[in-house]
């Protein structure tokens, strides 16, 4: 087992590193200068090389690429083409993103494993029915259109919630006010996630239901309820990490759009600001950033199977847990 916690710990390694070569040398090779503009004087254009060469921007590509891997090393992400730190402020945007995606993920969780499991062993039914109904809209439904009918439905006419951003002016840091700009952003991540989380448990806990295993654990005295929420559930989890792990990257591109329709100053939002403004560095900033948390989800994926899967722990091949 540790072989393969040390061998996946290596591949996540890897990755990171060939994700930020790449990102690195495609966003400088983009056209365009970010400095030019029209009416700089001669002053401007002086400060503007004096800045570059302090932060070896005029280096050749790869000198500057080692030496933003080098910070990278000890957490530097860089500065921004307005020669400010990145890491002043990209933080705040990631800890507002992940909030918001984390929030969501865990009242889809909350409520897609215990109704997944109702209508696995009433299948069929009304419960099972209204599952159905509400997966096709998360399936069909792209997020900006579901945010944006939220939107006018609970904002523009019924002015039950504010329609955009994180706080209201003047009310900065206040809770109530917090959680009601976060009701409809919330509800359009997990409208769409609510889809495909109750589907994989409803159809994992149906799949094992009548397995052998469970009948004898029932011949040996076991309840019901510990049949079905420890023996089953245990066996059913394996599919929904393998979702959770490859969710991550959709999810958060699926968040950066939701984040842009309710003007929500996370990732997404900065990002769209960062490539109007042709401020790359910001954006390399980003990759990085979601690269490393699709990375340590998977990470902590393949470890969550050693956990659920004693085959994984007897062989250290995840492939096993099929």
């Amino acid at each position: 087992m540790w072989k393969y916690i040390l061998f996946r710990t290596a591949q996540s390694v890897v990755v990171l590193f060939a994700v930020s070569s790449v990102a690195f040398v495609l966003m400088h090779l983009m056209p365009g200068n970010p400095w030019a503009s029209i009416g700089m004087t001669e002053e401007q254009y002086k400060w503007v090389d004096e800045q570059k060469h302090l932060h070896g921007l005029d280096l050749p590509l790869y000198e500057q690429y080692f030496r933003w891997l080098k910070g990278l090393a000890k957490g530097y992400l860089g500065v921004d083409y307005n020669f400010v730190p990145i890491g002043d402020y990209i933080w705040w945007n990631a800890k507002n993103s992940f909030f918001l995606l984390g929030i969501a993920w865990l009242l889809t969780l909350l409520v897609a494993i215990p109704w997944g499991i109702h209508n696995s062993t009433k299948p069929y039914g009304v419960s099972d029915r209204t599952a159905l109904f509400l997966s096709v809209i998360g399936f069909s439904v792209p997020g900006f259109v579901l945010g944006y009918w939220l939107q006018q439905i609970f904002s523009m006419q019924l002015l039950w919630l504010p329609p955009s951003g994180m706080h209201t002016p003047s009310k900065e840091g206040e809770l109530w006010d917090l959680i009601q700009h976060m009701i409809l952003p919330v509800a359009t991540l997990a409208i769409g996630m609510l889809a495909y989380y109750l589907k994989f448990v409803r159809d994992g806990m149906m799949e094992v239901l009548d397995d052998g295993f469970l009948m004898t654990a029932r011949a040996k005295g076991a309840s019901e309820r510990r049949v079905i929420y420890v023996h089953a559930l245990k066996n059913a989890l394996i599919p929904v990490i393998t979702l959770i792990a490859l969710d991550i990257p959709v999810l958060i591109s699926g968040s950066a759009i939701v984040e842009n329709v309710f003007n929500w100053p996370g990732l997404g939002t900065l990002m769209v600001t960062s490539a109007l403004k042709r401020n790359f560095p910001v954006l390399i900033a980003i990759i990085m950033i979601v690269s490393g948390v699709v990375v340590l989800a998977n990470w902590a994926a393949d470890m969550l199977y050693t956990l659920v899967d004693p085959r994984v722990r007897a062989t250290g091949k995840k492939s096993m847990a099929k």
